[in-house]
């Protein structure tokens, strides 16, 4: 057609080829197979001054960031969670002015996020990113990864600030995920699409129809008056508020999408009731609270049920550090149902290997290296976030399979694939964080918080040969590898675990645990001496662990670094010290 070869013609003469000339056909793969593995081959180095890609990276997103809108670059938008961990991290080393730093950017970036269209304003959660800089015209499907990573940046962000708003993100995304996005065994589904039919009755489907509003459907909905408050605060308009160089193919022409134009306080204002904020955020929430039972009946998007390990555990770690935070015994039980639903459905009990994926009892065999790591990384959040052993010790498991089957002793660094899998090539290390961080970036950190908490110093030095590894990257362009650069900062600073001895649960022993949570202390360890199996376990790779003792039948609290503990201090002791 149009002077092209058909591909059922393209498909004969490779036939043809392959019949007549295959010697020459598998040496010239054999010589395309050698080049491409010549190439995938990186020259490990010593970088010679650590410190440099923190400072490079940090620069980089200091020249992208939009001083309007939050985020880096133009358009798409896309949230890049571990930006911003990396950027709260570095804040702490070299902000001097809060309004005037690297903080201010990450605080800018999540508040026009969270005020954008790529927030659903309803039923919680992001969709996948913006298709302009405003954050307003979402590409509207809606992934678990996203919700786990930006779970944690809000998270961060009010453990940095202690602001309320902060907080209530997290609820918002954690609440969406318990509703739509959670199994009846306790694992996550993965994604939520981007279409819907236009209505019931409808064949046609398209973006967005489920999430956008006519003004109309709003009047119809509200009272006047509410309607009028709700139209204001999240610039509902008559023929739509969606830009048509946003929507090329005319699929949002005269919707709405919900898009904050400002605070509860400033919408107050424009309609002439400064003084009613408290009145305005009640209606708000009330309308909230209808147009999302109205939108509830309308055809839901295809919901993918897939449950990834990989993503479970991105989640299992949101679930159980916000539990932890917030002290909040339902994210907890979530991130726990989840962990042991993983366990249960998508592990060998023979080998203990991961599988890729389950659903409706299928499974996918061949888990890759994000699998381990994720899975890893959650485990470990979820051992400080329960202090329950049973995480822990599984974690230690899964970072011995994942090293016998992913690293690569002579370059350093885990492949994404396992050795021995027929169907690839070539097998390749993955060094970019994008959307989700690496495999390499997760389990760099993951090994530096095992030597932290085991005294590991076989996975410190396995962390240290990543950084080897990725070396040309972390000094050419630091910028694509944000999450590793959180490793390499971890790396870099002081270190220390936080040891409470005391009975789980016991009113001393919890407090002493709220006080060791208050504040941002991401290279703080926070680990539980219960004079139970727990703390006997620690103690086969800690010795001084089996030291570790309430004071006079009251919980202690005691402050190690390189595993040499302070003396120990019991509430009252803290309290007194602190204040």
């Amino acid at each position: 057609r149009h002077g092209r070869a058909g591909f059922p013609s393209i498909l004969s003469q490779i036939a043809q080829v392959w019949r007549e000339n295959r010697e020459n056909v598998e040496q010239e793969a054999n010589r395309s197979l050698a080049a491409l593995q010549a190439a995938a081959k990186t020259d490990s180095q010593k970088l010679p001054d650590p410190e440099m890609p923190l400072t490079r990276a940090a620069d980089s997103f200091r020249r992208t960031y939009d001083e309007r809108w939050g985020g880096f670059g133009t358009s798409p938008k896309f949230p890049r969670p571990s930006v911003l961990y990396f950027l709260l991290r570095q804040a702490r080393t070299t902000d001097v002015d809060r309004d005037d730093g690297l903080l201010r950017i990450v605080l800018r970036t999540l508040e026009r996020m969270a005020s954008g269209g790529i927030h659903d304003h309803l039923g919680g959660g992001f969709h996948r990113y913006s298709v302009d800089r405003s954050w307003h015209v979402p590409h509207f499907e809606k992934m678990l990864y996203d919700q786990a990573q930006l779970t944690i940046a809000y998270l961060e962000a009010f453990q940095v600030t202690g602001e309320s708003s902060q907080a209530d993100i997290v609820r918002d995304i954690l609440g969406y995920v318990q509703r739509e996005m959670t199994a009846p065994g306790g694992g996550f589904y993965s994604a939520e699409d981007a279409d819907s039919l236009l209505g019931h009755g409808f064949q046609e489907h398209a973006e967005g129809a489920f999430f956008v509003w006519t003004e109309q459907e709003i009047l119809s909905a509200l009272e006047s008056r509410q309607a009028a408050l709700f139209c204001r605060h999240y610039g509902v308009r008559p023929d739509g508020n969606v830009d048509p160089s946003s929507d090329p193919h005319g699929e949002l022409s005269g919707k709405n999408v919900l898009m904050e134009q400002g605070s509860i306080r400033e919408t107050a204002a424009a309609l002439g009731i400064p003084e009613e904020v408290k009145e305005v955020s009640a209606s708000l929430e009330a309308s909230r609270k209808i147009l999302f039972g109205i939108r509830a009946k309308r055809p839901r998007p295809h919901l993918d049920d897939k449950i990834l390990c990989a993503w479970n555990g991105l989640m299992i770690s949101a679930f159980a550090r916000s539990g932890a935070i917030l002290g909040d015994q339902d994210y907890l039980r979530a991130a726990e149902r989840a962990a042991s639903f993983i366990r249960s459905k998508l592990t060998d009990p023979e080998s203990g290997r991961l599988f890729r994926s389950w659903r409706d009892g299928r499974l996918v065999d061949g888990g890759f290296a994000e699998d381990y790591a994720f899975l890893i990384q959650g485990l470990l959040d979820l051992y400080e976030a329960t202090f329950s052993i049973t995480w822990l010790e599984w974690a230690t498991e899964l970072q011995s399979i994942m090293d016998r089957l992913f690293w690569d002793d002579k370059e350093g660094g885990y492949f994404s694939s396992a050795e021995g899998d027929p169907h690839l090539l070539l097998r390749q290390k993955e060094d970019y964080d994008g959307a989700e961080p690496s495999a390499n970036s997760v389990a760099a950190l993951n090994l530096l918080r095992f030597s932290s908490m085991l005294g590991n110093m076989s996975a410190a030095e396995k962390a240290s040969r990543i950084f080897d590894l990725t070396a040309h990257i972390l000094e050419g362009m630091p910028s694509a590898v944000p999450q590793l650069l959180v490793a390499l900062g971890y790396s870099l600073s002081s270190r220390w675990q936080i040891v409470i001895a005391g009975t789980l649960g016991a009113v001393d022993t919890m407090a002493l645990i709220r006080k060791a949570r208050e504040g941002f202390h991401p290279n703080q360890i926070i680990m539980l001496a219960d004079d139970g199996v727990g703390q006997g376990w620690l103690a086969e790779c800690l010795p001084f662990f089996k030291e570790i003792k309430p004071i006079k039948g009251e919980a202690a609290l005691y402050r190690c670094e390189n595993f040499t503990c302070s003396a120990p201090m019991s509430l009252t002791e803290l309290e007194v010290c602190v204040s």
